[in-house]
């Protein structure tokens, strides 16, 4: 029990502990002696689902599931939400062995699904447009060409006019037109500090006022296999939302870049089915007034946006990228302003490879 990542509590027919491994201890922040000494319903929140899970595991004999329920009081851990499961000792029937998940990870991976849907959903589209509106463009371009020559003076101003027109709405659909691209990426290992080096100068040279961008760095960290040029473009992309969001507070603020290593997040490939672990964490943080909540379960989404003069679908490229390059995309508030964070795979050598390096 005390080397499952789980917190677990087997509990007997009124409710009191009668054991409780590591797991548990460091998620209700208690030691064993103390758990041991507690009744479950200490533990949860008044009037808690979790009551009524087990109550119904001993009455059905089966396993009885609740998802996304408050655990923990202010005296034990504090409330986070979890999934909870519970289910019946058949060969002990006064116990009941309660395991708790905590849903940060599953939300991770059910929101990455969400905003994978949502980039496949804005390459249909895309694929649509550039199909079904450019050829009329083409179009009318060409025929605003051949009667300029034929115009007067006056006229032939709204010829030109037509004509450029016609241009920015193609260049608009080119852009939206990257959206459709499902190609792989062409890959090489990359320095990911090197990628956020640049971003901090393009950033930099483009901001209107003076903020701050502060850097901690692992420096051990392993490259990425990935695109530089879309690695580029994903962080400085979560570089300028962030200067934009500290530039309209007025109140000044600063950035923050920072990477990590951070072991034991697993993610199944969708097409092979091969499960990839993502332990490269690049995170964006700022101190602007933050992504309101109304908005920010759909952040990934294309044409969602909180800027006045924005088209809302700089995220969803993001999302798109991060996607193609095997990664996961989060983005967290936090006191005072908001986190961006990127899990990506590092770049995994074949077996002569690292056979080499080793005799190395």
């Amino acid at each position: 029990m005390d080397a499952l990542p789980n917190p677990l509590l087997l509990l007997d027919d009124a409710d009191h502990i009668h054991l409780a491994n590591s797991a548990a201890e460091d998620f209700f922040q208690a030691g064993k002696a103390t758990l041991l000494k507690t009744r479950f319903t200490d533990l949860m929140p008044l009037a808690s689902p979790a009551l009524n899970a087990i109550a119904d595991a001993r009455q059905s004999g089966g396993v009885v599931n609740e998802y996304a329920i408050s655990a923990g009081t202010p005296r034990y851990g504090g409330e986070r939400n979890v999934d909870l499961q519970a289910a019946l000792m058949h060969e002990q029937p006064r116990f009941v062995l309660v395991m708790l998940l905590e849903r940060s990870m599953a939300h991770k991976i059910d929101r990455q699904l969400t905003h994978r849907n949502a980039a496949r959903s804005v390459s249909g589209m895309a694929a649509m447009l550039a199909h079904e509106i450019k050829n009329p463009l083409s179009g009318i371009r060409g025929a605003a060409q051949l009667l300029e020559p034929t115009l007067s003076s006056d006229d032939r101003a709204l010829a030109r006019l037509i004509c450029e027109e016609t241009d920015r709405i193609r260049d608009l659909v080119d852009r939206m037109e990257v959206f459709s691209d499902e190609r792989p990426p062409e890959r090489e290992p990359v320095n990911i500090h090197a990628v956020l080096e640049r971003v901090k100068t393009l950033a930099m040279a483009g901001m209107t006022q003076s903020i701050p961008i502060r850097e901690e760095y692992d420096p051990s960290l392993p490259p990425v296999m990935g695109s530089r040029n879309q690695l580029i473009q994903v962080f400085i992309n979560l570089v300028k939302n962030a200067v934009e969001a500290i530039e309209s507070s007025g109140s000044g603020g600063e950035i923050q870049l920072t990477t990590a290593f951070r072991p034991g997040v697993r993610l199944s490939i969708a097409a092979s089915g091969e499960r990839v672990t993502l332990p490269l964490e690049v995170c964006v943080k700022d101190t602007g007034p933050g992504v309101p909540a109304d908005i920010r379960p759909h952040l990934f989404d294309p044409f969602i946006t909180t800027k006045p003069n924005g088209r809302g679908l700089g995220l969803a490229l993001v999302a798109k990228i991060v996607r193609d390059h095997g990664g996961i995309i989060e983005c967290e508030p936090h006191d005072g302003g908001t986190t961006f964070r990127v899990l990506l795979p590092m770049l995994r050598q074949s077996p002569q490879a690292q056979l080499e390096e080793t005799k190395a």
